[in-house]
């Protein structure tokens, strides 16, 4: 994901946090729309709303020749000297910016629980409406309008300034603030016409296995909000087109049925609007699904390159990588539940005197609710990930057999990687914890020697429908 333009079901679901995060696993609900192959470490596991690769040569399918001689670029040696000083500089400050707003959201709802703000605001929407609907909707809009001031500074700095500094972006502050509110208010706007929080905490309140509810309840909103991301809320912050570029159309149509998929309208995104980063897609299903190119990588990619990121993104769809995402996230969200619920009761015993609330269905535990979703989510935070590499990987198997394009591949990984700044060869520890997708080094090394068919040897990932 990347931290300067978080994509749009990241912006909706933080400012949901305090709502939709009672109905949907921390861990679904950290990354993306989309989980970006364009930076390859995130803090988030992909989301299964959307799944993402991650640019002179020929434009077409032909099979790139082997680099079995001499004069074959060393693209390994590329991808370490394009790691240069700055870009790790970038990728390190990003780190610990990450680890810190972890420590941060702690912090924060520490402060809201122990300085009785919670509670607070709970009391004065008890005064301000009678039904249990008004008076969860008036907390949530204060306590979401409050948390985003506090984080601001954070996010400011992470998503905005930084970007500037290292040249990621040309988006102006307006611009990036206007993104910022949308986000916001599209996640107050949405707790007003779906109550799911308060649904959550009546099933608190009135059944015994509550976490079993709302893990069960997770699931349709997963399904939902994969469904309308791509025609509801991607286009509240930018503009997608049909691909332009004809000739490129036509051959992803033509890749599009070698592949064996449905003709799927191929759309372009203006996203150097607000990043100079790459990267592509494929999110939605049914008459939602679609596969979007950033117009970025339309402008530093070649045609043989942008080939191999389709097959990349048909691998997702072939492969069913939604929907598994989609059954795989909840049942890890009955875990996350469970353990956030055994961490929520023996919070609430010991300080919910000091907090001004004894039950966990007062409306005034939200901030726990928060806290310990994202303590658990985190401690998943390897699992996840580790799924995550796993379906990226096996797509870019895909990729590389329905194309055969080895060096238009690593070429594309390599400008990935160089744009996005992202690190090669991270420790290992960092990549349980932040690598969604394969890092960039074993992607490049796999792209260049993964050649089965030139040994007769079947496919792992693509069979042609024929």
């Amino acid at each position: 994901m990347i931290p300067s333009v978080r994509a749009a079901t990241r912006r909706t679901l933080l400012a949901l946090a305090t709502g939709i995060v009672l109905m949907i696993p921390a861990v679904a609900c950290s990354q993306p729309a989309g989980s970006s192959a364009a930076a390859t470490d995130s803090t988030a596991p992909a989301a299964i709303s959307e799944v993402s690769l991650g640019g002179a040569a020929s434009d077409s399918l032909a099979a790139t020749p082997s680099p079995g001689n001499g004069s074959a670029p060393d693209y390994i040696a590329e991808v370490r000297a394009n790691y240069t000083p700055e870009a790790k500089q970038y990728w390190t400050k990003n780190l610990m910016l990450d680890f810190f707003g972890i420590g941060y959201g702690i912090v924060v709802a520490l402060i809201f629980l122990f300085t009785k703000l919670s509670a607070r605001i709970r009391d004065f929407a008890h005064v301000k409406a009678r039904g249990r609907y008004g008076r969860m909707l008036i907390y949530l809009t204060i306590y979401s309008l409050l948390s985003y001031v506090i984080s601001f500074p954070l996010g400011w700095y992470q998503g905005f300034a930084l970007e500037h500094q290292y040249q990621l972006t040309n988006q102006s502050f307006g611009a990036w603030f206007g993104d910022e509110m949308k986000g916001l208010m599209i996640g107050i706007v949405a707790s007003a016409v779906i109550p799911l929080v308060m649904l959550a905490y009546l099933a608190i309140e009135k059944v015994r296995l509550w976490w079993v509810a709302l893990a069960i309840g997770s699931v349709p909103v997963i399904v939902i909000l994969t469904l309308i991301q791509p025609i509801v809320i991607d286009p509240l912050f930018n503009k997608f087109t049909p691909l332009k570029d004809q000739v490129l159309k036509q051959q992803i149509i033509d890749l599009a049925a070698k592949a064996g998929i449905p003709g799927r309208n191929v759309y372009q995104v203006d996203k150097s609007a607000q990043t100079k980063k790459y990267n592509a897609y494929v999110n939605g299903f049914g008459a939602s699904q679609r596969i979007v190119l950033w117009d970025t990588t339309l402008e530093g990619m070649k045609h043989d390159e942008i080939l191999f990121v389709m097959g990349h993104e048909m691998g997702h769809y072939r492969l069913g990588h939604i929907w598994k995402g989609i059954g795989f996230f909840s049942v890890l969200s009955f875990g996350l539940f469970f353990l956030s619920g055994l961490m929520m009761t023996w919070a609430v015993r010991r300080f919910g005197g000091q907090w001004g609330f004894r039950e966990l269905h007062d409306v005034a535990s939200i901030p726990l609710f928060g806290l310990a979703l994202s303590l658990v989510g985190l401690v998943a935070q390897p699992l996840s990930n580790f799924y995550s590499r796993g379906i990226e990987h096996q797509s870019d198997t895909f990729g590389l057999e329905v194309t055969h394009l080895n060096d238009a591949a690593a070429r594309a990984f390599i400008k990935l990687g160089s744009q996005n700044k992202s690190n090669p060869e991270p420790p290992t520890v960092l990549k349980w914890f932040r690598y969604s997708h394969p890092p960039l080094v074993e992607r490049v090394r796999y792209a260049i020697e993964y050649r089965p068919w030139e040994e007769g040897k079947p496919n792992t990932a693509f069979h042609s429908k024929e």
